[in-house]
């Protein structure tokens, strides 16, 4: 998920609570009798935006388990905050979607209940380390989502390759910022959050923690490839960008507004945004990220969700079947389909990806050079830590050096403190 989002706690934990209480019928053993000769019940809780898709697939899985499915319309992050308080209240739901980063530090605490994937080749080990922590599996991939680059049809004829391009790009007079003399808006990234500039640092070998994400002793920002990837960026900041693209509040929105309005030519943003372009009338098209100057790819963080199941639930192994139907070919296509997100089943995705969906074929391509984002709790200290990793080096207030330094020393001490 993309990194702002995951701040958003849209219900309170009373209004979450009391929710689900409607929704579920006031609680109680959801896995038993309903009154129709044993049938069980399965309560399953996501956003809105799934709802339609979910009862388009159900009666199958109703009729093949005899089960009854609930669905209840809630807000993903407030369900997920609630867990710790409605699970042993008796009032969460069986099985709910999850973002990546939410699954494995639920795991750890207790609130999932472990899962075995399937071994059809609906998953490869990226999908499988997406979910788990310590050795265990926690859900089932879902979907998946990266960063990809976005560029504008009527004004260049095809994607850049390589950052060469994008540099010789910048020069190109028709893209000149016209209230300040010499900066250019043809190509931007909104490499002030570190959410997007991962991907630049982790190209040129930096990276989070040692040990694919799980060792946060080892904190490879601060490393001299890492330090290479921030000069980098830089050099775009003091020598091409408007001032603009340093507010660390704004830059994402300026960058939006020289997309949309034909200023830009070239951007970096995740799948998300193409709703907003579309609407603009932007006739754009989508590409993998271009290869860095060190001829490496661009590695931003590998983003999705994934089925989970409560470690609350009375009825694991239905719910747990539950998992294996939904994430399947078939419904993934349906979901690809119906909700326009890309299947994290590797099955699917490959048929999606032969199709003529440019962003669906950027994404898939480009998540297979991006990586999983750690999801051991002191992650969460990397977002405060490194909040003005590029700021502080970009504006000149530091170096490149002292500014992943002090950025490493943030988040090392954090851990220390707290872990």
């Amino acid at each position: 998920m993309k990194k702002n989002n995951w701040k958003k706690v849209a219900l309170g934990l009373a209004a979450s609570s009391a929710l689900l209480l409607a929704a579920c019928g006031g609680g109680g053993d959801k896995s038993t009798d309903n009154g129709d000769k044993g049938t069980k019940t399965l309560t399953v809780a996501v956003d809105a935006s799934y709802a339609e898709y979910l009862n388009k697939i159900i009666p199958a899985f109703e009729e093949e388990n005899n089960v009854d499915v609930k669905v209840s319309e809630v807000d993903m992050f407030g369900n997920l905050e609630s867990l710790p308080l409605d699970g042993p209240a008796g009032i969460a739901p069986d099985v709910m979607v999850a973002p990546f980063d939410r699954v494995g530090n639920l795991g750890q605490q207790g609130h999932l209940a472990e899962v075995t994937l399937p071994d059809d080749g609906r998953y490869d080990a990226t999908d499988e380390q997406q979910v788990t922590i310590n050795g265990k599996i926690y859900g089932s991939p879902f979907v998946i989502e990266t960063l990809v680059l976005y560029y504008n049809k009527d004004l260049i004829d095809a994607a850049p390759a390589t950052f060469a391009d994008l540099e010789t790009l910048a020069k190109d007079e028709r893209f000149a910022f016209e209230s300040e003399k010499g900066k250019n808006t043809a190509f931007l990234a909104n490499w002030v959050d570190f959410y997007s500039t991962y991907g630049l640092l982790a190209g040129y070998g930096g990276y989070v923690f040692g040990e694919n994400g799980t060792n946060p002793s080892d904190i490879g920002l601060g490393t001299p490839e890492s330090i290479e990837g921030i000069k980098y960026a830089t050099k775009w900041y003091q020598e091409t960008w408007p001032q603009g693209m340093l507010d660390t509040t704004s830059a994402g929105s300026f960058i939006d507004t020289q997309f949309t309005s034909g200023k830009a030519a070239a951007v970096i943003s995740g799948p998300w945004s193409a709703a907003s372009y579309k609407e603009a009338g932007v006739n754009y098209g989508v590409s993998t990220i271009p290869t860095l100057p060190n001829g490496e790819n661009y590695q931003p963080f590998a983003g999705g969700k994934a089925w989970v199941i409560s470690n609350y639930a009375k009825d694991k192994e239905l719910a747990a079947k539950w998992l294996d139907y939904v994430t399947n070919a078939e419904n993934q296509q349906t979901l690809y389909e119906m909700v326009n997100e890309i299947p994290a089943n590797q099955q699917t995705r490959a048929t999606v990806a032969a199709g003529t969906d440019e962003l669906a074929t950027a994404v898939i391509n480009q998540y297979s050079s991006a990586q999983p984002m750690p999801n051991i709790p002191e992650m969460a200290e990397v977002w405060t830590g490194a909040a003005n990793l590029m700021f502080d080096a970009a504006s000149g207030n530091k170096s490149a050096e002292q500014s992943a330094e002090d950025a490493v020393k943030v988040i090392s001490e954090n851990i220390e403190q707290k872990y």
